[in-house]
């Protein structure tokens, strides 16, 4: 994992462009650490989802709760699960999909996204095959998703004081991914605002968010974080 996690921080600060096609390059005589391109789907709030009637919110829960088992069942998402905190991203998959489209077509077949409860917004994403297949989707647990963003002080400018904070970075989330409470880092690869995520297993969101706080990149301000609880099936994450 740290490779992977090498390269997220190097894409995250705005020095990757040229790592990911890279990555690409090495995927035949480079099986070990591998970074594989996934799609992630966010499952956002639609702007008028307040006014939508619902005869059967249970209904609808259940419906949506089977379409995602149906996902991981099929080999669709390797993760997918709701963020529990009620904010305006409801839910992320994780999808092994061969283009965005087709994650689009399979977030948009969501129960949730048809009754025009939420949209779906994708972004490719890259990481280790690091997540486990489970025979019981529907056994759930907590994890935490910290969102990488740009910070306020994110420039895509390489000087000597962002190296620093590179390799300050670099150490830091070696360290986090050794202590097994940092499970899953990846890059997005659209060089947006979204910059990667971290995926920790622990016991509180406080605890999470303290760790994801120790990054000196988030420290300096070049990156921003958005922690969330994420309830997926129990099994998946290493």
């Amino acid at each position: 994992m740290k490779n992977a996690i090498a390269t997220l921080f190097l894409i995250s600060l705005g020095f990757g462009g040229i790592l990911v096609a890279q990555e690409k390059a090495k995927e035949k005589s480079a099986p070990a650490n591998k970074m594989v391109e996934f799609q992630m789907a966010l499952l956002k709030r639609a702007p008028n989802w307040e006014e939508i009637k619902t005869t059967n919110p249970m209904a609808l829960e259940r419906a949506q709760m089977n379409y995602v088992n149906s996902l991981i069942e099929r080999g669709n998402a390797v993760i997918a699960g709701r963020l529990t905190d009620d904010g305006e991203i409801r839910g992320v998959y994780i999808l092994r999909a061969q283009s965005a489209a087709e994650a689009k077509e399979w977030a948009d077949g969501s129960p949730a996204v048809k009754s025009g409860h939420l949209i779906a917004e994708i972004h490719p994403w890259w990481s280790e095959e690091v997540m486990k297949r489970t025979a019981t989707p529907e056994t759930m647990t907590t994890a935490y998703l910290a969102f990488l963003t740009r910070g306020e002080k994110w420039t895509p400018e390489k000087t000597s004081q962002t190296e620093a904070i590179q390799k300050a970075h670099m150490d830091n989330i070696n360290r986090l991914a050794e202590t097994k409470k940092l499970v899953v880092a990846g890059p997005f690869g659209d060089n947006g605002t979204l910059r990667g995520i971290f995926v920790f297993k622990v016991g509180s969101l406080a605890e999470a968010r303290a760790l994801a706080e120790s990054d000196p990149a988030v420290q300096a301000g070049r990156l921003a974080l958005d922690v969330h609880p994420w309830l997926v099936p129990e099994g998946i994450l290493p």
